[in-house]
């Protein structure tokens, strides 16, 4: 691929700026309240298209359209989980997490427990989950970048990286939660025009038959007619099935407890605009999974699942390649553009929801006792974005070279062992307390984090992230089959087995505020 990396800087410098510039308009973060959650002011549509941009990240559009391209079905699953996944944040979170909580997922968890132990439990594990998912869109961010300037030295991808970090970090300092929110809107928006724009040229290829590109994307894969049945990656041995079970479970019942998402129920005014966001995103999510079926297979036929693997990134690198072979350096540049802005926008929506997180619930409710000094709440927030984009930037340069989606989809693993128990108990069974909370919390995000870091995801295979030895004990590379079960057993096991008594009169008020909105 030959694009210019002339006219792709131009593209990236005035995305950059632009949105920059936005973002200083729309920002108005005279309260902590603007800062977090742009004081409540969107609409259930505009939140909606927010949502889809905070979600559709670049293990979407980068990570799933490889994975397609190069697996064919087995890919596709990726899109089916993600998608699926919503069906929980529309029928059992959306509306409850809005009226209880305020700002972070904290607020929820600790209405009816102890608030210090429970407010930094649930710190403790959106840190944890922002990290891995910033791992993900830095490391896709670097190859994205290389591609188009043709950097192919990892030294060279880590510079990109940096700068990536740089601009994300801008805009959650100049902008907080409202310019966020519109630099998701907008991004959304260029999303879904971009994958149907690019669908339409594949088709066309193809006398806009799908068959026929299906034809070709078998031939131009060594795995042929494999590409539209199951097994070209999960279908091996019994261990692959399994670790695809485990990796659909993740998927579906991770994507209503990923902190960033919560955080976004608190954009809207009131409960029915929640579940409006939801209906909304899901919408929006409908129309660009379909798109990745068409653009993952086109990458297949066009460009050939060889040439993919062989470029810089490996998976990640099939949408870019296509572009050029679709459009030439024109497209290409265009379609990075929106990619490097779906990076960009991911990355400041994870960044801010951490700081709020640290900020709101340990410092102002844990270290200050929920009287933080004037303005004080808000400046740890800040310098707390800094820190968490620092190392966003040190994670993404070892993350290089892994597949985002695959990346993205141990955040999900995390986030529905330790947070997704944690609020179906606090929301639905009366008995459950403090003790519940913790051992539910902290046995899911460290059985999760114990199993992932003696994964094949870490070493034992050429894809690892450390190559050179071999310390995996764990056979699968998603371990949400174990620890998402292990966490809901250890918070019904804490709560039964503890001294402490649930608070019958908050339990009560819980669940009529939850419903009903009254007091929220």
């Amino acid at each position: 691929m030959n694009g210019d990396p002339l006219l792709n800087s131009a593209i990236f410098g005035v995305v950059v700026v632009a949105t920059l510039f936005m973002v200083y308009r729309v920002s108005g973060n005279s309260t902590t309240a603007d800062y977090y959650a742009a004081g409540g002011g969107f609409s259930g549509g505009q939140n909606g298209l927010a949502l889809s941009g905070d979600y559709l990240s670049a293990a979407s559009f980068l990570g799933i359209a490889g994975a397609i391209a190069v697996q064919g079905y087995d890919g596709f699953l990726y899109s089916i989980g993600f998608l699926v996944a919503w069906l929980i944040p529309l029928l059992l979170l959306a509306e409850r997490v809005r009226n209880v909580g305020r700002f972070t997922m904290g607020d929820v968890l600790s209405f009816r427990m102890r608030q210090r132990p429970v407010r930094a439990a649930a710190a403790n594990a959106t840190l944890v989950i922002s990290a891995f998912y910033l791992l993900a869109q830095m490391a896709g961010a670097g190859v994205l970048v290389a591609l188009l300037l043709d950097v192919r030295s990892t030294g060279g991808q880590a510079l990109v990286i940096v700068g990536v970090g740089a601009i994300m970090i801008l805009y959650v300092l100049i902008g907080g939660m409202r310019g966020t929110t519109w630099v998701q809107i907008i991004k959304a928006g260029l999303l879904l025009v971009c994958v149907l724009m690019l669908s339409v040229f594949i088709l066309g290829r193809f006398g806009f038959s799908m068959s026929n590109l299906l034809d070709r994307a078998a031939r131009n894969n060594p795995l042929g007619e494999a590409v539209f049945s199951p097994g070209a990656r999960y279908g091996e041995s019994g261990t692959s099935k399994l670790d695809f079970v485990s990796l659909a479970l993740a998927l579906v019942l991770g994507a209503g407890a990923l902190p960033h998402v919560l955080m976004r129920f608190y954009t809207v005014p009131d409960a029915r605009q929640a579940r409006r966001s939801v209906v909304s995103a899901i919408w929006a999510m409908v129309l660009f999974y379909l798109a990745t079926l068409v653009i993952g297979y086109g990458a297949g036929a066009i460009v050939g699942s060889r040439a993919i693997q062989d470029a810089p990134g490996a998976e990640n690198s099939a949408v870019p390649l296509l572009a050029f072979e679709v459009g030439g350096p024109v497209l290409l540049a265009l379609v990075a553009a929106v990619a490097f802005t779906t990076i960009l926008a991911v990355v400041a929506g994870l960044t801010l929801t951490a700081s709020a997180s640290f900020a709101h619930d340990v410092y102002a409710n844990v270290i200050k006792r929920g009287a933080p000094e004037p303005g004080a709440e808000m400046r740890v927030a800040r310098v707390t974005a800094v820190v968490i984009g620092c190392l966003a930037i040190l994670g993404g340069i070892l993350a290089l070279g892994q597949n985002v989606a695959s990346l993205v989809a141990l955040a999900f693993a995390l986030a529905a062992s330790a947070n997704l128990p944690t609020i179906l108990y606090t929301l639905f069974w009366r008995r459950f307390n403090t003790a519940g909370s913790l051992a539910s919390i902290y046995g899911g995000l460290g059985s999760c984090l114990l199993l992932i870091v003696f994964s094949p995801v870490f070493s034992g295979t050429s894809t690892s992230i450390v190559e050179d030895v071999d310390f995996h004990l764990f056979p699968l590379s998603n371990p949400g089959i174990v620890s998402i079960p292990l966490s809901f057993l250890l918070g019904f096991l804490g709560t039964i087995f503890s001294k402490e008594r649930s608070d019958v009169t908050r339990s009560e008020q819980l669940e009529v505020r939850s419903v009903t909105g009254i007091g929220a």
